[in-house]
């Protein structure tokens, strides 16, 4: 049962439960951008980033990768197990596109063999910078370790989620990935995997199937949310 709100982010209302460890995700209509400078009401977003969001935690939990998620509660919620989230966005890069090209200058496009992950520290107030390991260590209280292990699950995450997604005929070009620490002091992923956190592309036409689309103004967000909605529902 849903009790009183633990916390509401920019995407999400987080609800108690009457389960000690269980914790209700609500995903809210709200459209995001520029680490919130851009925001919009986009009518019916939470219900496609809940029920996408899902389909790909079950993928990845019958993958064998250790995850929040318990199953869906209907279109807008989710129910998972409580963590302590780590303060840090994880992004795994394919391809050069978007902020990595403006900030070093790689050629866009340019193919990540292997794929490049990169730490962020989770910071509103200082624009969540990227960090270095050792800026990990001090500011995340988290070990060596535990980065590495972090690492190689979003590396294992990346070669589990790409055939995933081609066989709809999408590349994964990047994505965001958070853990955290569930009651056992064990570290697992949490958050949400969606067209929010992640770079999409069609295939053939290179169009972008992601929230890049509200990001740079270049369609309308439901339309292209749905599509891969629709897509994931073909893989059987």
């Amino acid at each position: 049962m849903k009790k009183e709100l633990l916390y509401q982010g920019k995407a999400k209302h987080v609800y108690l439960t009457n389960e000690p460890n269980e914790l209700i995700l609500s995903y809210k209509d709200q459209a995001t951008a520029f680490n919130g400078k851009k925001k919009e009401i986009v009518t019916g977003k939470g219900r496609f980033n809940n029920l996408i969001s899902a389909k790909i935690f079950d993928y990845l939990t019958k993958e064998n990768v250790p995850n929040h998620f318990i199953k869906s509660l209907n279109d807008t919620e989710q129910l998972v197990e409580q963590t302590s989230i780590i303060p840090l966005e994880v992004v795994v890069r394919n391809l050069a596109t978007g902020s990595i090209v403006k900030r070093l200058g790689f050629k866009e496009k340019t193919v990540f063999q292997p794929a490049l992950v990169e730490l962020y520290y989770k910071n509103d107030a200082l624009d969540d910078p990227i960090i270095n390991d050792q800026h990990a260590f001090l500011l995340t209280h988290t070990t060596k370790e535990e980065i590495e292990l972090i690492k190689g699950y979003a590396l294992k995450i990346n070669q589990l989620l790409r055939p995933y997604f081609e066989q709809i005929d999408v590349q994964l070009v990047d994505f965001k990935l958070e853990f955290g620490r569930n009651q056992n002091g064990e570290i697992i992923l949490a958050d949400e995997i969606s067209p929010d956190t992640c770079r999409l592309w069609d295939l053939e036409t290179e169009m972008s199937l992601d929230k890049d689309v509200f990001r740079q103004g270049t369609g309308d967000l439901l339309p292209v949310y749905q599509e891969i909605l629709n897509r994931l529902g073909e893989i059987k």
